[in-house]
């Protein structure tokens, strides 16, 4: 793993939320959309406090789980407390910290692409959520996850994960769209983090249209199952290898 001097903006605010300062928040800037704050209380949310997409994921959960981009731990406490063996992976140092001393069991600080360690088995589950799929960057970056996935699931094993369709943000006051047809796609963002003082590096992020993910998946091996949406636009789809597909149906 390589290592990088830049700092851990959600990283401190979620430790300094843990560790009392309860208005601890991150401002969100983003370059096709206005500054966002974000408190780092919403990481620490309980199951009833989650979204009916998140709830929904946990629900459909089975097996071992593997929780990436899991920032302070919600989802796998919730998953631990129903008595899945579950491991939680971020690439925030302060944000694994934070999840071992909130009792997750197994934390791991690396990004979503490494390799699954020789000794540990394949997951039935891997978890990406609160729009999840946008670790993966780029439309690029998510064929590449797609392909590695495949080298973390178990047979019979799914992706749970979400997104969500962004077009509303290239929208006129008549609804047209505002789309360079001839640039990137539009749901590859460039978002950057501040906190108190200090601002992190730029990095991308894939808001992934439902359409374009059920072909990025085929494309891949995958069958796309989308198992519910909400009013924001945003999807909770469940990936499987079609191999792993057929083997689960036998």
């Amino acid at each position: 793993m390589t290592t990088t001097t830049a700092p851990d903006i959600l990283g401190q605010a979620l430790l300094d939320y843990h560790h009392g300062q309860a208005g601890a928040t991150v401002t969100v800037h983003c370059n096709v959309a206005d500054d966002e704050p974000l408190p780092a209380a919403y990481f620490f949310r309980t199951v009833l406090q989650m979204p009916e997409l998140e709830r929904q994921a946990l629900d459909e959960s089975r097996g071992r789980v593997l929780d990436l981009g899991a920032g302070a731990g919600c989802h796998s406490l919730e998953l631990q407390n129903r008595g899945f063996e579950v491991k939680a992976v971020d690439v925030s140092a302060g944000a694994v910290q934070v999840m071992a001393e909130r009792g997750v069991l197994s934390v791991a600080r690396h990004d979503l692409f490494a390799p699954l360690p020789p000794t540990e088995r394949p997951y039935d589950t891997i978890l990406l959520l609160m729009n999840g799929l946008g670790l993966t960057g780029t439309l690029d970056g998510l064929d590449r996850f797609l392909a590695h996935a495949r080298t973390l699931l178990a047979p019979g094993g799914q992706i749970l994960a979400t997104s969500s369709d962004v077009r509303y943000l290239y929208e006129d006051e008549d609804g047209a769209l505002l789309i360079n047809l001839n640039g990137p796609y539009y749901g590859e963002v460039q978002y950057t983090l501040s906190y108190q003082d200090q601002t992190g590096e730029p990095f991308p992020w894939l808001f992934i249209d439902a359409a374009l993910l059920n072909d990025a998946a085929e494309a891949a091996g995958y069958t796309a199952d989308f198992i519910g949406e909400d009013d924001n636009d945003q999807y909770l789809v469940r990936l499987m290898p079609v191999g792993n597909a057929e083997n689960r149906a036998q």
